[in-house]
């Protein structure tokens, strides 16, 4: 049985990581493997590089390329759940192709069988950082040679993302980022102006990106205007300090990401 974390770099993955590193989550790891989608904020790799530093066990980088860049040049498997003018949200494709597939293929390799061998049913363990708010997020891993598993919502253990946090604080005085797609657009306003604030070159390049997206062939490309905030307005344009306080409640949106996989 081969034993892997998904780890993410947030904060819950970061937790269960390091839980399994003191013994308080059992057996031992084999590895961790972290899925780039090389869109994640420039805090979430100088914590994956200090995870890496601190883990007994290794920590496996994976890529499908630069989310971002893909999506522009019209790879479907890049396809972002942007919001549509008309109305609603575009198909959602990135967590499969950029996280789930990825991290795939890397077990198939630490397993040392090819793209098209055969594994046996139950050969690998996946854990997933959910936490007790968000276990509606469960989701099997689709395959029938991993197996998920969700340490923070077993028996004993059952903590909030608030309590990995806390955890995160006492034993190692860190607090982990947020770990999600720049221009995730379950992210809320909050999200967007701790990084147009910690980062304005990131956030320039994101406004960039967020205009990149109704271009004329873009927008024939996927029949409408997209937008990276629910407001249908460019990003360039938006007052996020004001918008943030007038939203000073926003509700945590990943519980609508399909398979589980970000923002741990």
């Amino acid at each position: 049985m081969l034993h892997v974390i998904s780890l993410g770099a947030g904060v819950q993955s970061s937790t269960m990581a390091l839980m399994a590193a003191c013994g308080e989550i059992t057996p031992m790891p084999d590895a961790a493997i972290f899925a780039d989608t090389q869109d994640e904020p420039k805090e979430v790799y100088i914590h994956l590089e200090w995870l890496k530093s601190v883990l007994p066990f290794p920590v496996h980088t994976v890529t499908a390329g630069k989310l971002s860049q893909r999506h522009l040049e019209g790879f479907n498997g890049a396809r972002t759940p942007f919001f549509i003018k008309a109305g609603g949200m575009a198909k959602r494709q990135c967590t499969r192709e950029f996280k789930i597939r990825p991290i795939r293929r890397k077990i198939r390799e630490l397993l040392g069988v090819g793209p098209r061998g055969h594994i046996a049913p139950g050969r690998a363990t996946s854990w997933v950082g959910i936490s007790t708010n968000e276990a509606d997020r469960q989701k099997p891993s689709g395959v029938r040679f991993i197996v998920n598993r969700w340490p923070l919502l077993e028996d004993g253990i059952e903590m909030s993302r608030f309590d990995c946090e806390r955890w995160l604080l006492d034993q190692y005085g860190r607090v982990a980022p947020k770990s999600a797609c720049k221009q995730c657009p379950y992210g809320g306003e909050t999200r967007l102006l701790a990084l147009k604030n910690s980062d304005p070159e990131a956030f320039k390049e994101l406004c960039e990106y967020d205009a990149a997206l109704r271009t004329p062939e873009r927008i024939k490309r996927w029949h409408g205007e997209l937008y990276v905030h629910p407001s249908h307005v460019p990003l360039v344009k938006i007052d996020m300090e004001a918008v943030s306080k007038a939203r000073t409640a926003q509700r945590e949106l990943f519980t609508n990401e399909c398979e589980g996989m970000c923002g741990v």
